[in-house]
C-alpha cells in the first residue's frame, strides 16, 4: 500500500509546482491573471469536490461489512483520478479544468478515505509509529524528489508529456494494489496484518 502511494504521490509531485505555469500557457494563453485566477478556482474545485464527498464515503464504508467495498473504492478512485491528467493534456478552456478536477477528487475522495482504513486497519500492533513514519517519509520524498525532476522534464518534453507520466503513475498504484486484492477483499473488519509471509510486500 505505501508502494501505491509512492507512485501516486511521485506523479502528481511532477506537476504540483508547475501547474499554474501549464494553465498560463496553455488556458489562459499569457494572460498572467487570468492564468492565477484559474488556477487558484482549480485548486479550490478539487479540494472542495474531496472535501464534500470524503465524509458520506467515510460513513458508507464504516457501514459495509467485510472490506471489499473498502478496497474497490481506493483502486477505483486512484484509477478515475488517473484519468484526470489526460483531461487536463486535451483542454483548452478554463471549465475543462474543472471538470477533470472534479473527476480528480472524487477519484481521489473515493481512494484517500478507503486507503486510510485499510492501511490502519492492518497496522502490526505496536508497530504503528514505524509505519506511519514510513508512510509520511517516502511520501515527502517521493514528491520532493518528483517536483524537482517535473521542473526540469518540462523544460525539455513539455507539459503534455509530464501530464501523461502524472496520469500513468496514477494508474500504476491504482494497479499496484491488485496485489494485495486476495488479501483484503472478503476479510472481515478486524485489525489483522496485511503483512504475512505469503505477502507479496509488507505495508511496513
Amino acid at each position: 500500500m505505501i508502494a501505491s502511494n509512492i507512485f501516486l504521490n511521485a506523479g502528481w509531485g511532477l506537476i504540483a509546482p508547475i501547474f499554474a505555469i501549464f494553465i498560463l500557457k496553455n488556458i489562459a494563453v499569457g494572460d498572467a491573471s487570468e492564468g492565477v485566477k484559474i488556477a487558484g478556482f482549480a485548486t479550490l474545485t478539487y479540494w472542495l469536490v474531496k472535501s464534500i464527498l470524503q465524509i458520506p464515503i467515510g460513513r458508507y464504508l464504516d457501514k459495509k461489512k467485510g472490506e471489499r467495498d473498502d478496497y474497490w473504492f481506493m483502486v477505483v478512485g486512484l484509477f478515475l483520478s488517473g484519468m484526470a491528467p489526460f483531461g487536463f493534456i486535451l483542454s483548452s478552456q478554463a471549465w475543462h479544468i474543472y471538470f477533470f478536477e472534479i473527476i480528480h477528487g472524487a477519484g481521489m475522495a473515493l481512494a484517500v478515505v478507503a486507503w486510510y482504513t485499510i492501511f490502519t486497519r492492518h497496522i502490526d500492533k505496536g508497530r504503528e509509529g514505524l509505519a506511519w513514519s514510513l508512510q509520511s517519509t517516502f511520501l515527502g520524498l517521493a514528491a520532493g524528489i518528483a517536483g524537482a525532476v517535473g521542473g526540469v522534464l518540462a523544460a525539455f518534453a513539455g507539459f503534455q508529456a509530464i501530464l501523461a507520466a502524472v496520469g500513468g503513475l496514477t494508474i500504476a498504484s491504482s494497479f499496484l494494489l491488485l496485489l494485495i486484492r486476495k488479501q483484503i477483499v472478503g476479510n472481515s473488519k478486524t485489525n489483522t496484518p496485511i503483512a504475512r509471509s505469503d505477502a507479496p510486500f509488507s505495508v511496513i
